[in-house]
Formats: structure tokens, C-alpha cells, sequence
């Protein structure tokens, strides 16, 4: 199992528990959370599938994608008053998640020759177009719309990996320096709380 397989999937339960604890505090029954949980993990991804003609989508070609947020968002229906202990941890997840997610995309779409900005859209959307669904879902203003830097942090690593990319950079320092930024960013944000300005 290669390393970014491996961030890949612990991205996909961190996403998954991330919006099934979201929807358990908002009082929604087990298939909501199910549901939502799911969409949080995968939605991103798939819709880049579906955009770029790869398919079927990567979650139907390979099932541990559906498989592992279904146990996860059951495990939090199930444990949920011991989730508020670890919903810091969570967080940190989140990022390693994130990160993985706008390399992946990103990545792929330039392989499906998209240009630099339609790759950094894919990248973008993998790692964030799953919590956007879950909102609008839910009927709340989507997250990276209102809280501190999260989608301006993928663009900032999508932008550093197709960059480098056209340098001689071996391919596996890309990776890690687009990753790193992502997750350099979102950890930032985090202990700061730093935020994008907001119109007075």
C-alpha cells in the first residue's frame, strides 16, 4: 500500500466522521447521518470523476470507498456522546485528509490533460465540494463560505503542484511540497484562526 493510498483513505474516514458528527449535532436520524456522512467523504471526488469522463467514479471501481464511511458514520450514530473528546483530533485528520485530497485530484486532472486552472478547480472541488453537498443538504450556508482559510488553502497547493510539475522537481518532492503547503496552511489556521477578510 503506497503512502498516498494510505492518506487517501484515512482522509476518506476523517471526511466521513467529520459530517456525521456535524449532522448528529444537528439532531438528524441514522440515515441522515449515513447519507451525509457518506457525501462529506466522497462527493468531492466523485463529482471530479464525473467532470473529467473518468468512469465510473473511483468510489465504484474500488468499494472500501463506500464500505469505509458507512462504518465510520455508523460508529459516530453509535458513540457520539464520546466524539466531543476527540473532536480536536478530528480536525488534524481533516487536514491530512484535505491535503491528500487537492494532491489527488489536482493530479489526476492533469492527466486528464485539464489546464492549470481547470486542475486547480478539480483539486479544489475533491477536497471540498463533499462538505459544500453536506451543507446545502442540510440547509446551512456551505462551511467555506463562513470559517477560516480552507478552500483558499487548496488553491494554494493546487497552484504550487501544477507549477511544479513543469519543473524538474522529481514528482514524489511535488507531492510533498503541495501537501505540505495544504496542511502547513489548514494547521495554521487552526491554532490561529486565521480567516480571509469579510466586507464591513
Amino acid at each position: 500500500m503506497n503512502l498516498l493510498y494510505l492518506l487517501d483513505l484515512i482522509g476518506t474516514v476523517a471526511f466521513a466522521a467529520s459530517g456525521a458528527w456535524a449532522e448528529v449535532r444537528r439532531g438528524m436520524d441514522l440515515f441522515g447521518v449515513l447519507v451525509l456522512g457518506m457525501v462529506t467523504a466522497i462527493g468531492g471526488g466523485t463529482l471530479r470523476d464525473l467532470l473529467l469522463g473518468d468512469l465510473p467514479p473511483f468510489c465504484l471501481k474500488n468499494e472500501i470507498y463506500l464500505w469505509l464511511p458507512i462504518g465510520v458514520a455508523l460508529s459516530v450514530f453509535m458513540m457520539h456522546r464520546f466524539l466531543p473528546k476527540i473532536e480536536q483530533p478530528l480536525l488534524y485528520l481533516d487536514a491530512i485528509g484535505l491535503d491528500t485530497f487537492v494532491v489527488i485530484g489536482t493530479g489526476k486532472a492533469l492527466t486528464f490533460h485539464a489546464g492549470p486552472l481547470g486542475a486547480v478547480m478539480m483539486g479544489v472541488m475533491t477536497g471540498t465540494a463533499g462538505g459544500v453537498i453536506r451543507d446545502v443538504l442540510s440547509n446551512e450556508v456551505p462551511l467555506i463560505m463562513r470559517r477560516e482559510i480552507y478552500a483558499s488553502a487548496c488553491v494554494i497547493g493546487g497552484v504550487l503542484l501544477v507549477f511544479l510539475q513543469r519543473t524538474t522537481v522529481p514528482n514524489e518532492w511535488v507531492l510533498l511540497l503541495a501537501a505540505g503547503s495544504v496542511i502547513l496552511l489548514r494547521l495554521l489556521a487552526i491554532h490561529f484562526n486565521w480567516s480571509l477578510p469579510k466586507a464591513e
